[in-house]
């Protein structure tokens, strides 16, 4: 049985253009999407030193948080140097 597509009022509700399925220009998820992207990108050049970098602040090791957007959300990330990665575990938004 075929499922019946999603009206595009609902596809609005929740953010998306309607015919694409992709975030809307204005929406909120594409400026957190960029903001994660940025940050990781900054972490990663970071290097050995990312892993001193957000809370924490008492120990340089495990899953760090960073804020979004001046405070209105935060990533869970665990740096790892050896890899030369940073990969994000955790996207919260307070909205």
């Amino acid at each position: 049985m075929r499922r019946k597509p999603r009206p595009a009022c609902d596809r609005l509700v929740l953010g998306l253009e309607p015919e694409r399925g992709v975030p809307h220009r204005r929406s909120p998820a594409r400026r957190i999407v960029a903001e994660v992207e940025r940050l990781t990108t900054e972490l990663a050049a970071l290097g050995p030193d990312s892993v001193r970098v957000g809370r924490p602040v008492d120990r340089e090791d495990g899953l760090r948080e960073f804020d979004l957007l001046g405070g209105r959300g935060f990533i869970s990330f665990l740096p790892v140097p050896r890899h030369e990665r940073v990969y994000v575990r955790n996207i919260t938004w307070y909205g």
